[in-house]
């Protein structure tokens, strides 16, 4: 029997995100960044927790990613939290551009991963929740959790 491989490497994770927001359509987008950025990702050097995208003149942008300097550049190491532009056909930003002002709703990134030797982020068009939403998931969590353990003790 044959595992199912995943190509992806993960570099970094926005678990922040899905207590915060609720997702509602995922997109793949390359992302441009420098030859010491990548170096720098490649060490798990990321952090997607206060990061969103945003449209610009018919471009998205990742905000507030940080990307630590990498430790053995030189001095033109690249700026941390530097704007960095997504990668995405012209019909996928515009479809997301037409939600996001439509609907309400926020870009974030999910994940940073290598597949296939290229830096890849996963974002997500989400929906903010309420505390009290925050405070009914969490709940509901328990009470399965306690729920799946009396099932597991008879």
């Amino acid at each position: 029997m044959a595992k199912d491989k995943d190509p992806r490497k993960i570099l970094a994770k926005n678990k922040k995100a899905f207590h915060d927001y609720e997702i509602m359509e995922r997109s793949e987008a390359g992302i441009a960044m420098q030859g010491a950025e990548v170096k720098s990702a490649c060490d798990h050097s990321v952090n997607l927790k206060e990061s969103y995208a945003r449209v610009r003149e018919g471009e998205i942008w990742l905000v507030d990613c940080h990307i630590s300097p990498y430790t053995f550049g030189n001095l033109q190491n690249h700026e941390p939290l530097r704007s960095r532009k997504l990668l995405l056909h012209k019909k996928e930003i515009a479809k997301i551009d037409e939600e996001v002002n439509r609907g309400g709703l926020t870009l974030i990134p999910l994940s940073m991963y290598l597949k296939n030797g290229k830096v890849k982020v996963e974002i997500a068009l989400a929906k903010g929740r309420k505390l009290y939403d925050k405070r009914e998931k969490a709940r509901r969590k328990t009470i399965d959790r306690d729920i799946e353990i009396a099932i597991k003790t008879r």
